[in-house]
């Protein structure tokens, strides 16, 4: 049965982008550190047209991340731009330029209807502006029967874990504190989400964190 999985990369004090995100910083005062230990990975590197890399305890975490995957939901905060809001004039696809490293169909979250955009690599961005449910639907359709993977940004991974509709949750912990910024714990996942450890793997610069989420 397809599950619907999210592996995001969190500080110590539970921030998965710090303050004052733009444009120009999307990931807020301090956030691109949290990522500081996916950026070496040879995985990595080789998912965004790049060479060479390093191979060290994240590596197989990551690859894991990567398989079985046939479509994917991700909020408006996280595709962008910071501040959302109508699409009209705006020629905006993404911070991943014309070759997205998703390669399968991703269903964005957004108040504001927008027609679907294909991008090289076999990524296709969908809007859906009928809430969370009708986005996991249709990217369980899309998947044909694989796992749909959550991407971010937090607000939206707060929803689908107070909805009840998220299966894996894994955390990548850095050792930063961040002070203030995105949270994925708070707000309408509360006290009510209960999460049983799957694992727990210890690398450089991270710990990887893997639950599954109790219904």
């Amino acid at each position: 049965m397809s599950k619907l999985r999210c592996h995001i990369s969190i500080s110590l004090d539970g921030f998965v982008a710090g303050p004052n995100q733009s444009v120009e910083n999307p990931l807020g005062e301090g956030g691109e550190s949290l990522h500081d230990w996916v950026v070496p990975l040879a995985t990595w590197r080789e998912s965004h047209g790049k060479q060479g890399g390093e191979q060290n305890e994240s590596a197989r975490v990551v690859e894991e991340v990567r398989e079985n995957i046939g479509a994917a939901v991700m909020g408006r905060g996280m595709f962008g731009p910071i501040g959302g809001g109508d699409w009209t004039g705006q020629e905006w696809k993404g911070w991943w330029g014309d070759n997205p490293p998703y390669h399968y169909p991703v269903f964005v979250v957004t108040h504001h209807p927008r027609e679907s955009i294909e991008m090289a690599g076999g990524t296709t961005y969908h809007f859906v502006t009928e809430g969370i449910e009708s986005a996991l639907d249709q990217a369980k359709k899309a998947a044909g029967g694989k796992d749909v993977m959550l991407w971010g940004g937090g607000n939206i991974v707060q929803q689908y874990l107070a909805a009840g509709l998220l299966d894996e949750l894994e955390l990548h912990v850095v050792p930063l504190l961040l002070g203030d910024g995105s949270r994925v714990f708070g707000g309408p996942a509360g006290p009510n989400v209960r999460l049983e450890q799957i694992r727990a793997v210890e690398a450089p610069g991270v710990t990887h964190l893997k639950y599954r989420v109790l219904k």
